[in-house]
């Protein structure tokens, strides 16, 4: 997707630099060969290492989708001191290494937390460039709206994930339009359902991730990696007027959100700089969800600041 222009645009030449842990080299040259042999026009060259410094040197943008995962019997511990371990490392290396204003996405769960993990190993880099991905809840969202109101997902906008990106995340949309006959209508008064949009909605989308690998054995990697590209593409060239996206971002305190989080909130981007979306009215069956998916984070943090070293 990158190499085709997905994630940058159809006139941005690219150099891709792939890291791996040394185990996987050989297989990572395996997918260095089929790029190669892709030859897509916009691809200017392939750097595929195992070593971190080779990886960061000089790159842009910084998409990190390694983590440690959480295996049968491990304690949520085990698993933050495993991905404190890799993002101190990592975060080192960009913050010494990548390109002055390098943006960097986190996708590896759990990716608010890796993303906060990463700022702090990472000081010299500015926290409006660090940023966790949401954008697949977003579009999962804008997904199961389309499919309820059987309309192209094109015309769906403007729905919001707060929060974590776990089961806590809220799905709110009641903000979000739909374009009818060329005019934006209220998805909750097009839906005309609350208790779905209440009840059912949320989860569909709070467990998405955990549906598809019960039904493919296998993780949601397509969706993902469509996401990051667009997460990038909306924060590099911006959003359209009018319509906002979720990312996870470094909260500001804005929405009563615990400042110090990585939250993810609505938000535009212009000229590569993202900005909260202001002013949104908040009921109380929303402040609820909000407050708890940020207790979650809270704790999370804890946890990941009782890792450090």
């Amino acid at each position: 997707m990158i190499a085709r222009g997905v994630m940058l645009g159809a006139d941005q030449p690219v150099i891709l630099h792939m890291l791996d842990i040394p185990p996987a080299a050989e297989s990572l040259n395996g997918v260095k060969m089929e790029l190669v042999d892709a030859a897509f026009p916009l691809l200017k060259g392939v750097v595929a290492t195992t070593d971190v410094v080779e990886a960061c040197t000089g790159v842009n943008i910084a998409v990190m989708v390694g983590g440690f995962p959480r295996k049968e019997g491990m304690e949520r511990k085990d698993v933050m001191t495993k991905n404190v371990s890799i993002y101190k490392s990592q975060a080192s290396a960009l913050e010494k290494h990548a390109a002055a204003n390098c943006k960097v996405l986190v996708v590896a769960n759990p990716a608010n937390t890796n993303a906060l993990i990463l700022k702090e190993y990472a000081p010299s880099i500015p926290e409006k460039n660090i940023s966790a991905l949401t954008r697949l809840d977003h579009n999962r969202a804008l997904g199961q709206i389309s499919e309820r109101l059987n309309v192209e997902v094109s015309d769906v906008k403007n729905v919001i994930i707060w929060g974590n990106h776990s089961s806590t995340q809220y799905p709110d949309v009641n903000h979000a339009t739909v374009k009818i006959s060329s005019v934006d209508k209220p998805v909750r008064e097009l839906v005309a359902d609350d208790a779905w949009l209440n009840a059912e909605f949320i989860t569909t989308v709070q467990q998405r991730g955990a549906a598809i690998i019960k039904a493919r054995k296998l993780s949601s990697a397509l969706s993902a990696a469509s996401a990051a590209c667009d997460h990038i593409r909306d924060w590099v060239l911006g959003t359209p007027e009018g319509t906002w996206v979720s990312m996870g971002v470094y909260s500001d305190g804005s929405y009563n959100v615990p400042a110090g989080l990585i939250y993810s909130f609505p938000v535009t981007t212009r000229n590569g700089e993202w900005q909260i979306v202001q002013g949104l009215s908040i009921d109380e069956f929303s402040r609820k969800k909000l407050d708890l998916t940020a207790e979650e984070l809270s704790e999370e943090k804890a946890l990941a600041y009782s890792c450090l070293s």
